[in-house]
């Protein structure tokens, strides 16, 4: 495992965007499938001790990813993924949104750009968040979004060991 990699997590608040950069010791087709495939999706996708459940999944334009992260306690806080663009292992962009569980989006939510490439058995997965609204940005990261993410990506940076050793 390498331990020098890339780790780039940038708050930029006039551009009402997060910007998150990641490489992994991974290769490329693994890491898009870890974010790509709900039954992987659901072994990262919350910081513990939350558990991420997916209701359901359809990874394509205009599918959605519905899902929950589920506290110790049982609590349940749903979130909706649209998906808006899909060019197969190089990027994707979704909009993002809190909801309830009967699937009522709570706007407004954000827009995410995931763009992927590899070099030498490294992946690089660069993110951007862009809200509309500052004031949901600024929420979002009094809310632990931050920490959150950066524990969240170490998680699948483990998963990612874990499952390249399989292979």
């Amino acid at each position: 495992m390498i331990n020098n990699l890339l780790f780039d997590f940038t708050v930029d608040k006039e551009a009402k965007t997060v910007y998150v950069t990641r490489e992994f010791d991974a290769d490329l087709p693994l890491v898009w499938d870890a974010f790509t495939k709900k039954e992987i999706l659901d072994q990262w996708w919350a910081p513990e001790p939350f558990l991420s459940r997916t209701k359901y999944m359809n990874f394509e334009v205009g599918g959605k990813r519905f899902y929950a992260m589920v506290t110790p306690e049982g609590q349940e806080r749903w979130a909706m993924h649209t998906y808006t663009s899909i060019s197969p292992k190089t990027n994707f962009k979704m909009f993002n949104a809190f909801a309830d569980a009967d699937e009522n989006p709570v706007l407004p939510g954000s827009d995410w750009d995931f763009n992927f490439g590899e070099k030498n058995g490294i992946t690089k997965v660069s993110i951007s968040i862009y809200n509309d609204s500052l004031e949901r940005m600024e929420k979002m990261i009094e809310m632990g979004f931050t920490e959150g993410f950066k524990a969240t990506l170490a998680q699948l940076d483990h998963l990612l060991a874990n499952l390249s050793k399989r292979k």
